[in-house]
C-alpha cells in the first residue's frame, strides 16, 4: 500500500499543507484511511486525484468558515469553500444533485455556504495520478464552470490573498 506522502508529487508545490495550516489549525482533524478512499473510488468507478486523496488521508474532512471571512474582509471575488464532504456524501450527493438538475458526470467533494458545490469531472478522473481541474456547480443557475486548473492550485487561491 502506498504511503500518504506518495500521493502528492514531491516535485510540485504542495499547497495542501499550507491551506490546512492557515484555515484549520485550531480544528481536531481525523484522517481517512486509504482503504476507505479506495472503497469510494470503487463505488464511483473512478480514480480520484492524488492531491485530494492526500488531503483526506492526512487531514480528513475540513470545515473552513475562515475562508469566507478572509475573502469577505478583502472584498475578493472568489468562490468560497466551507465544508469538505464525507465519503458517503461524495457518493450520495453526486447522485442526488444529478437528479435535481446538475449536468451528469461530476463528483462533488466540497460545498460553499449556499449549497453550491465544488467537483471533479468524472472523465478527468481517468487521468490516473494527475492533478485535475476543479469545477464549481452553481445550484441556482444550474451551471458548471472551471474554477482552477488543479486541486492543488485551487487551494492555493485561498492563501494568495
Amino acid at each position: 500500500m502506498r504511503s500518504t506522502d506518495d500521493l502528492v508529487n514531491s516535485s510540485e508545490d504542495n499547497f495542501i499543507d499550507s491551506f490546512v495550516e492557515e484555515f484549520c489549525k485550531n480544528q481536531t482533524l481525523t484522517p481517512i484511511s486509504i482503504a476507505d478512499i479506495a472503497e469510494l473510488e470503487a463505488r464511483l468507478i473512478v480514480t480520484l486525484p492524488n492531491s485530494y486523496k492526500y488531503l483526506l488521508s492526512n487531514y480528513g474532512l475540513l470545515h473552513t468558515p475562515n475562508v469566507m471571512t478572509k475573502t469577505c474582509d478583502l472584498s475578493v471575488e472568489l468562490t468560497q469553500v466551507q465544508d469538505f464532504l464525507s465519503l458517503e456524501d461524495v457518493y450520495s450527493l453526486s447522485k442526488l444533485y444529478e437528479m435535481s438538475g446538475m449536468p451528469k458526470g461530476h463528483i462533488l467533494f466540497a460545498s460553499d455556504c449556499k449549497g453550491n458545490m465544488f467537483c471533479f469531472k468524472h472523465e478527468d478522473c481517468e487521468k490516473i495520478g494527475s492533478d485535475i481541474p476543479v469545477w464549481f456547480y452553481n445550484q441556482n443557475n444550474q451551471t458548471i464552470e472551471k474554477t482552477a486548473d488543479t486541486f492543488n492550485l485551487w487551494l492555493r487561491e485561498f492563501s494568495v490573498y
